[in-house]
């Protein structure tokens, strides 16, 4: 007897990132701006579903980059084609010294 409430099991979950990374003082619009040709073409990719940078309101120079890939297959691909290409410079010196911080998740929806 159905009860209406079967769920169907992922065979693969998808990877969800957020990349926190900061301005030079007074660059977080430049660097979003320049950031922006870059999200077009990652969304391009197979497997990607997100590739989106965010400038904070309250914090201008604080930038966000949320990733969604359809599965670690897909990231994966994506990480040995960033590591094989040179630094953009043009987003060189609008970043702020130092790392920034990377989370990632598996992104399993709950509606």
């Amino acid at each position: 007897m159905s009860t209406g409430h079967e769920f169907k099991k992922e065979t693969t979950l998808s990877v969800r990132l957020v990349i926190s990374m900061k301005a030079a003082p007074g660059k977080g619009a430049e660097l979003a701006q320049a950031m922006a040709a870059r999200c077009r073409e990652v969304q391009k990719e197979p497997g990607c579903l997100q590739f989106e940078v965010f400038q904070s309101a309250v914090e201008p120079d604080k930038l966000t980059l949320l990733e969604l890939w359809q599965d670690q297959a897909a990231l994966d691909v994506h990480a040995q084609r960033n590591a094989s290409q040179p630094p953009n410079p043009a987003t060189a010196g609008l970043r702020a010294e130092g790392p920034g911080e990377r989370e990632d998740y598996e992104y399993n929806r709950t509606r």
